[in-house]
């Protein structure tokens, strides 16, 4: 009965959370992915796994009834365009350049343009304690990333390039994030058809690109010899893309757009336990951050 009660009352908030704790799992096997794998190639790979399994899981289900107008696909098109394909590409390039800290940092920024591009494009307008909640959530979450990671002996790469390509990656996924929304709101189109549509797009762009900017395909793809980083990126894609993007987009569906990227950013704080099992030393500030976004996303809850 209690667990009825929340998933009926805070569906989206918690979708958006176990996606949070999800990227938070991949995120380490991606940063060390990306050392060995072109930041498009890895997207492209992940996102092709991910297909699959929506695909099957779809003919599993019997879902076979699209359920899209021809404006909402093309919302979801653009959104996986942005979020997807152009935002996750320059997250790894940002991962590269400047480091998972740094990175991690700047995306903080998604949540706030989520709820600012939410509020010009669709009047989706919040209340000043979800305002506020938003605000303590990043804040923490800033306060964490900004502290936790010590220094490590590979140094900035290249800090103009890393933060530009942070900022897009932001901007990608908070423009993404409200074109879902805009195409869930008010529709029956169920979250899992729309991430397929999304990760399609981002594949679709990825394809164009890729031709434009790889010169040599076969050497391009020689990292996928490897049967170990091929099983380790199916296995990361499940839990990252397929699974994280589903719950995504039910927390874009059932929650508002701004609301709903705070939660999904707070990754960071579902680290520190991570990074406590591995025998790391976390600090009482890194706590105090905690507890400032847990004290945000309280509040968010509190409002629903």
């Amino acid at each position: 009965m209690v667990i009825e009660f929340w998933i009926t009352n805070f569906g989206g908030e918690l979708a958006a959370l176990s996606a949070a704790l999800l990227w938070a799992m991949s995120a380490v096997v991606f940063a060390h992915l990306g050392q060995k794998i072109p930041p498009l190639l890895l997207n492209l790979s992940k996102g092709i796994v991910a297909i699959a399994l929506i695909a099957f899981t779809l003919l599993i289900q019997g879902n076979l009834s699209f359920g899209l107008n021809s404006k909402a696909l093309g919302l979801l098109l653009l959104s996986g365009i942005l979020g997807i394909g152009l935002g996750d590409t320059f997250y790894f390039e940002s991962l590269n350049n400047i480091g998972a800290r740094r990175t991690l940092l700047l995306q903080a920024l998604a949540p706030p343009l989520t709820a600012l591009i939410a509020l010009i494009f669709l009047q989706e307008t919040l209340s000043t304690g979800a305002w506020a909640g938003i605000f303590l959530t990043v804040l923490g979450i800033a306060w964490v990333v900004s502290e936790r990671v010590p220094v490590v002996s590979r140094q900035v790469m290249n800090l103009p390039r890393g933060v530009s390509f942070a900022l897009l990656a932001a901007l990608g996924q908070a423009s993404g994030a409200v074109l879902s929304r805009a195409a869930l709101s008010g529709t029956t189109v169920t979250p899992l058809w729309s991430t397929l549509v999304r990760i399609t797009g981002g594949i679709l762009i990825l394809l164009l690109w890729i031709p434009l900017k790889e010169r040599q395909p076969r050497l391009w793809l020689e990292p996928l010899q490897s049967i170990k980083i091929v099983g380790i990126i199916i296995v990361t894609a499940i839990f990252s893309t397929f699974l994280a993007i589903w719950l995504q987009q039910t927390a874009l569906k059932l929650t508002a757009a701004g609301i709903a990227q705070a939660l999904l950013a707070t990754s960071p704080l579902f680290v520190l336990p991570l990074a406590m099992w591995m025998g790391e030393k976390v600090s009482f500030r890194a706590f105090l951050g905690v507890l400032v976004a847990l004290g945000g996303i309280a509040l968010l809850f509190s409002l629903q």
